[in-house]
């Protein structure tokens, strides 16, 4: 057949087609389709792995490359690709596809051609049906309850978060419904610096296993928070696996990293030894320590490696290497491999994760959607990090600066990646604490605030003041500050002298693990510049009002004159919408307490409108005011 003829016709096939040939799998040719989904890139002539090299690390050109080395097709369905457009944006696909040998007259593998069909429509309006499905909102809240059992009984309730390390974990459960396994991951930080890391497995699932992992749990994370080495606390375990017969050859691997220096021990008690990711992509396992399982016999060396800046170390349990259809040995290599293309940033799209986040959950959905899995799975990941610096900054006493502080400290608390909840929390109970010593300080004076994260995975926030401040009265309007300060954080502490007052809070901070299949955290929450001013707006003529922006000590004044003369001084029913309220501090809540009495003195409603999720919800919650 002419040439000419059958190239038109590749050119105009309605749906993928990629043919590719020779050991190198240079392109010869691609369907219109293909070119335009590609960003019509220059990709005739190129070896695959060249042409597509924004796929790589997906493993979609290893697809290709492993049809064309063993001559059997391949095919797939709605596997998900994120195609790098050529001016930087990045398109998610998903493809159902297939991959066959292309044969020569005499039946040599002459190249491979694939074909596919772009099913990302199709996929979009399955995932936004089945987000309104009631019988998938059934098994969502079935999850949710074996999620919220995990954490309370048997896994961690959060993530540190630390000056000089990044860690994110994620767990799989080897099927919907089913019960707990005995997996479990531990990240444990402690005062002299150091990072105890564990991953440990418990044979059989159901209620023996579960409750038998919680025990060991709590026996390591005792001994390693007490400051006990790998090889002491694993001891400790092995002494009760040897009482409790359930726990015996329970496998666990823990690792200590001293992030200062990079220095890690480490000891596998018959568990798979950690993966050691490089900041560039390069991985390798570290060598097994030599220790036996918990109950059987023998002791428990450590070996020792060191983690350079930006590497990652990775600890897993056993379900990631024993998936169907991949032997141990052919499973750890795949793992090494994705894990590094996470690491570096080479497969899924993700700006806004760390290297950490990437390698626990990326790692996973890459490797399961091709093999399945048959067991739960565990990734717990540890990345050594330049250390964050504390936040000195020193402010006039002036409350027009409150604002321009938040926008500081807010950019601080991106930094650590700190969670919405936590930052919420220290916003809140700092601007508080700011307020006051605002507030009791000379004109001229100025107000100093420190910020650090301590090794233990705790905010340290120090505001210091030059003035004595006043004990407030059991009745007033105000003084509510303190107590709001005290509900939202772990600890708070206050040193009074003649010169000034120091008040310090401190309030641990964590990120939670990702249940996968479920729900996946996102990224640190980022701030959103205040609004330059609090609003007060007519809502669509009902005679209520919308409120929107910071209500703070420099906007509260206004705010309760605009109500008391929109309510005509209590005397008749008012609704405030307090939606879009960006930050409810106390002085907003003595004026909303104030407005409150004035209806409830005068018979009439007051309607405060706090959707869920919102600041001023998390807030009128605290200081008991109701809401709708």
């Amino acid at each position: 057949m002419d040439a000419d003829p059958l190239r038109s016709a590749v050119e105009q096939a309605p749906f993928i087609l990629l043919v590719a040939e020779g050991p190198e799998l240079r392109i010869v040719d691609v369907s219109r389709v293909t070119r335009m989904l590609l960003g019509d890139r220059d990709v005739a002539g190129r070896p695959l792995r060249e042409a597509l090299s924004d796929l790589t690390g997906q493993g979609w050109v290893d697809l290709y490359e492993q049809v064309y080395r063993t001559g059997t097709p391949a095919t797939g369905q709605q596997w998900r690709a994120h195609i790098t457009l050529p001016g930087g944006a990045v398109r998610e696909v998903f493809a159902d596809f297939s991959i066959t040998p292309w044969l020569a007259a005499d039946g040599s593998r002459r190249g491979v051609i694939g074909g596919g069909t772009d099913v990302t429509g199709i996929v979009e309006a399955r995932l936004e049906a089945e987000r309104h499905a009631e019988d998938l909102q059934e098994q969502y809240r079935q999850a949710r309850d074996v999620v919220d059992a995990l954490q309370q009984a048997l896994l961690p309730r959060g993530l540190p978060l630390l000056p000089d390390a990044r860690v994110a974990a994620s767990y799989l459960l080897a099927g919907a419904g089913a019960a707990a396994g005995g997996d479990w991951f531990d990240a444990v930080p402690r005062p002299d610096g150091t990072l105890a890391l564990v991953v440990g497995d418990v044979v059989g699932h159901g209620v023996t296993a579960s409750g038998v992992m919680g025990q060991l749990r709590a026996v390591l994370q005792d001994r390693l928070d007490e400051g006990a080495g790998a090889a002491e606390a694993l001891a400790a375990a092995d002494r009760f696996a040897r009482r409790v017969p359930a726990a015996r050859a329970a496998t666990v691997c823990v690792a200590v990293l001293h992030t200062g220096n990079g220095t890690v021990e480490y000891c596998t008690a018959g568990h798979p030894p950690p993966l050691l990711v490089t900041a560039a992509g390069e991985p390798r396992y570290l060598d097994p320590s030599g220790a036996a399982p918990l109950g059987t016999g023998g002791g428990f060396p450590v070996a020792r490696v060191r983690l350079d800046e930006g590497d990652v170390l990775l600890l897993y349990s056993d379900g990631i290497i024993e998936r169907p259809g991949r032997t141990v040995a052919a499973a750890a290599e795949e793992l090494a491999r994705v894990a590094a293309d996470a690491v570096a940033g080479r497969a899924l799209h993700a700006p806004d994760m760390s290297p950490a986040e990437r390698a626990s959950t990326q790692t996973v959905e890459l490797l399961v959607r091709g093999s399945g899995y048959r067991d739960d799975i565990t990734l717990l990941a540890a990345q050594r990090t330049a250390p964050i610096a504390p936040m000195h900054t020193t402010i006039p006493a002036d409350l027009t600066r409150l604002g321009a502080l938040r926008k500081t400290f807010g950019a601080w608390l991106e930094a650590v990646a700190a969670t919405g909840e936590d930052a919420f929390a220290l916003q809140h109970a700092v601007g508080e604490l700011v307020t006051n010593a605002v507030e009791h300080s000379p004109k001229d004076g100025t107000v100093r605030i420190v910020a650090r994260l301590t090794p233990t995975g705790t905010a340290e926030v120090t505001v210091t003041g030059e003035g004595a401040w006043r004990e407030p009265r059991r009745v007033s309007e105000r003084g509510r500050g303190l107590a709001l300060s005290t509900q939202l954080v772990d600890e708070l502490d206050l040193v009074k002298s003649a010169a000034g007052t120091v008040a310090t809070l401190r309030h641990r901070v964590s990120r939670p693990a990702a249940l996968l299949g479920a729900s996946v955290p996102g990224p640190a929450t980022r701030f959103a510049d205040d609004a330059p001013d609090m609003s007060i707006v007519d809502n669509d003529g009902d005679g209520g009002l919308a409120v929107a922006g910071p209500i703070d000590a420099t906007t509260a004044d206004r705010l309760r004159h605009e109500l008391l003369y929109r309510s005509r001084g209590g005397t008749v029913p008012l609704t405030v919408d307090l939606s879009g309220v960006t930050h409810l501090a106390s002085a907003g809540v003595a004026t909303l307490h104030a407005i409150a009495a004035r209806h409830r003195a005068n018979d009439t409603a007051l309607t405060l409108l706090a959707p869920p999720g919102s600041p001023a919800r998390h807030v009128l919650a605290l200081v008991a005011l109701p809401y709708a």
